[in-house]
């Protein structure tokens, strides 16, 4: 039941169509034969690491991408006021597709967030992260299967703070009928291709009226064009504490921007933690990052214990984007096997296995 429920969320041709923004596909399956350039962020901590595990595989399996690697700077440029450069952020415009591993931002340092300047200046309007549980891994949920779609762009994340007074400051909750009718749009056209049946909208209206009141009415007016697909509004705090009870109560979930952030880690703790855990970051044009969206770990950086699962299976999704299907299920599946036989795990997952050994077994399983 858990490989089918997997192979569904990542492995079915629809699936690929909506992960390619609403069906424009970056190239055609018949091109297998050719090098598709994509854009490379091994990223901080592990990042090197996992980076490197994803590109064993993939020489393994004769994936046909050829790497264009870009790395985090040591100075700010002054053209995206991060240490993220001009040179990467095109590289991703020019690629359209892209994988990033975890990039880490000083807190308080007055630096802008490495993973804001790329939704922002990429305009990656929609993180989308599947949620369901590992055949063979056992946790305290069974076949979990749901999907949270966050919107990316704005929200509390608009990044607009100010000091009123001395003791006093202001951040400003940003959000737009444009942005929330696209990634409303976004949920219910996923919901349709892929089978769904329900679109949950987050929210707290009942206190924010016209942030998150603004966020609602876009959601209905969007769902008024679904009518096979049913619609429901949940103030967050009740969510949190629904999702704990019976995950299952759920199937897409679409929100702003901080809930999204929060809901999606909830649901990774569900099933394993963020370390098993794919997503891809959606943006106009066709353009897909996906990315792990668990942390640096600098604390075991350089020790061969990083678990790159969640980076492999959301370079697999980055496969789907590029509709490279065959090569995809060959290593979704052999992920899947590996964690399922249980003798070949990351401490993380309850077993002793470096990250050479586990990406060694995924290889072999190829």
């Amino acid at each position: 039941m858990g490989f089918q429920i997997l192979r569904r969320l990542l492995g079915s041709p629809n699936s690929s169509r909506v992960l390619s923004s609403f069906n424009r596909p970056f190239c055609s399956s018949d091109s297998s034969s050719n090098m598709i350039r994509a854009t490379l962020f091994p990223g901080d901590g592990i990042g090197p690491e996992i980076a490197e595990s994803v590109k064993q595989v993939f020489r393994a399996a004769e994936v046909p991408i050829e790497w264009e690697e870009h790395y985090v700077g040591d100075q700010i440029d002054p053209r995206t006021q991060s240490f993220l450069t001009w040179e990467s952020l095109e590289s991703v415009r020019r690629n359209r597709v892209g994988l990033k591993g975890p990039m880490a931002t000083p807190i308080g340092k007055g630096h802008r967030s490495l993973n804001l300047t790329l939704r922002k200046e990429l305009n990656l309007y929609a993180n989308v992260r599947p949620c369901n549980s590992l055949p063979g891994y056992k946790t305290r949920y069974d076949d979990v299967n749901l999907i949270t779609i966050r919107e990316n762009t704005e929200g509390e994340y608009s990044g607009l703070e100010h000091q009123v007074v001395r003791g006093v400051v202001e951040s400003l909750k940003i959000i737009t009928r444009q942005a929330s009718l696209r990634v409303a749009e976004y949920a219910f056209h996923y919901a349709k291709t892929n089978g769904r049946e329900r679109v949950s909208a987050i929210h707290k209206a009942n206190i924010m009226q016209k942030t998150d009141g603004l966020f609602l009415k876009c959601c209905r007016e969007v769902a008024e064009k679904y009518p096979e697909i049913t619609y429901e509004e949940v103030v967050i705090d009740n969510c949190c504490m629904m999702l704990v009870k019976n995950p299952a109560l759920f199937d897409v979930l679409v929100m702003p921007n901080l809930y999204g952030d929060i809901i999606s880690d909830l649901c990774a703790g569900l099933i394993g933690g963020l370390g098993l855990t794919p997503s891809c970051n959606i943006g106009e044009g066709g353009i897909a990052l996906a990315e792990a969206v668990h942390g640096s770990a600098p604390d075991i950086a350089g020790k061969n214990m990083a678990n790159p699962t969640a980076l492999m299976l959301s370079a697999v999704s980055m496969l789907r984007h590029l509709e490279l299907h065959d090569k995809a299920d060959q290593i979704q599946n052999a992920i899947l096997t590996t964690i399922a036989e249980g003798k070949h795990r990351t401490a993380d997952l309850g077993g002793n296995s470096t990250t050479t050994d586990f990406t060694k077994a995924i290889c072999d399983h190829l």
